[in-house]
């Protein structure tokens, strides 16, 4: 069996499929008006049109009837739970107690600092933490002060949805 040489490499029989030729003579089956059909716009050279051109017709986003609403208010957070920083703490990767949102995104448990931070109230906390974010549900705050810690909102401009 002859070794892969660079030289003598071929891809597998039937993996690749022969390019249509059109505009090659009737013996191609693609000559005359080369798949383009007869006049009209798409049959000259240089036309182009949108990806989401429907051909003329009423386009599907407009025949759509619109629902509901969507506030340009809405602000989205990232989601950290109280177990998830009891975690940390017990990992020992909360240096001095203080978990702020640029420690989150160092640790890795929140993907970046242009997204407002959240922290809920899911799970338990054993460990005195002083805890800086952009909001609190009220029974993070709860559990985060019978722990013996705090919980600190820091404003920022978040940016909206809208």
């Amino acid at each position: 069996m002859a070794k892969d040489i660079l030289s003598n490499m071929k891809p597998a029989p039937g993996s690749r499929k022969k390019r249509k030729r059109i505009g090659r003579g009737q013996g191609s089956g693609h000559g005359g008006t080369s798949t383009r059909g007869h006049k009209g716009a798409g049959s000259r050279s240089g036309t182009r049109h949108r990806a989401w051109f429907e051909g003329g017709q009423m386009p599907l986003v407009r025949r759509i009837p619109k629902r509901g609403f969507h506030s340009p208010f809405r602000v989205e957070y990232q989601v950290v739970n109280i177990q998830t920083l009891q975690k940390l703490a017990t990992d020992g990767k909360v240096a001095g107690g203080l978990v702020t949102p640029e420690l989150l995104v160092k640790l890795g448990v929140v993907k970046g600092s242009a997204v407002p931070v959240k922290v809920l109230g899911t799970g338990e906390l054993t460990a005195k933490l002083e805890i800086a974010a952009h909001a609190f549900s009220k029974s993070a705050i709860r559990k985060i002060e019978t722990a013996g810690g705090k919980a600190q909102t820091i404003s920022s401009t978040p940016k909206t949805n809208g």
